[in-house]
């Protein structure tokens, strides 16, 4: 089995090595492919991607976001299942081994999703709080409470490059949610299979994405979910509730950084 990793990655030189190593150094029955769309980085990145020669595979160039990135990485991927880490994130040891396992067991199985560990940018856990509140709403799966809230983490998400092609590629016009998007099309379709394992690490940071838009973040994944839903009318209204709620904490913790 070969597992393809795409890593989207924008001037990320501080992080990159540790996320592709942490790809490299997974062992098992299986063979990787690392494959890394940079978008045309001007920082020690592309000096960084040289360095693995070919163990990796990159191109650096400009393009229309992330979910563009990810779309060219995929027409590049061969692998059998197909991963995705960001440039600041990383896979825990045993991860990719028990991907390859539940897939070569499993083929009923189209997608998967394990527990995911936040991490701060010397690589120290943080928010357990969340984690736990994620690892909680994670089973049993139910398409029904995905609509209510993404409480999948993009990191611990992978699937057979055959069930990605047919829900079709990320959407580009989505800034923060083309995951959830993705998510949502893959389970309507087939239903998500949880793994009671930390598979990744996700590094939350002040000026990340995920940090530093969150408003704007939870109100995309609204508007999908809302789209997706169909008939499904109480779970978008609990989503409008958690919503609310969710933005409430992070804009006080916020405040509470400022004043400290």
């Amino acid at each position: 089995m070969k597992i393809s990793v795409i890593t989207p990655s924008y001037n990320q030189g501080h992080f990159i090595q540790r996320t592709l190593d942490s790809i490299l150094n997974q062992s098992g029955n299986f063979e990787i492919e690392a494959i890394v769309m940079d978008g045309g980085s001007t920082d020690e990145t592309i000096h960084i991607l040289e360095s693995y020669g070919d163990r990796i595979q990159y191109v650096s160039e400009s393009d229309k976001g992330q979910a563009d990135a990810l779309n060219k990485g995929l027409a590049h991927a061969t692998g059998d299942v197909i991963g995705w880490l960001n440039s600041d994130d990383t896979y825990e040891p045993g991860c990719l081994q028990t991907v390859a396992s539940i897939f070569s067991h499993e083929p009923q199985t189209q997608w998967l999703y394990g527990k995911v560990r936040i991490i701060d940018e010397q690589d120290c856990e943080i928010r357990k709080w969340i984690t736990c509140y994620k690892n909680w709403r994670m089973q049993p799966y139910r398409f029904s409470k995905l609509l209510t809230e993404c409480w999948i983490s993009q990191m611990g998400v992978f699937w057979r490059r055959e069930a990605g092609e047919e829900v079709g590629p990320f959407r580009v016009d989505l800034r923060h949610a083309m995951d959830y998007d993705f998510w949502l099309r893959l389970g309507q379709r087939w239903p998500g299979r949880y793994v009671d394992e930390y598979l990744a690490n996700f590094r939350w940071y002040t000026t990340s994405k995920s940090g530093a838009e969150f408003v704007d973040q939870t109100g995309e994944a609204q508007a999908v979910a809302k789209s997706a839903a169909g008939d499904y009318k109480l779970p978008i209204l609990m989503h409008k509730l958690l919503r609310a709620r969710t933005v409430a904490i992070y804009s006080t913790l916020r405040l509470f950084r400022r004043s400290n």
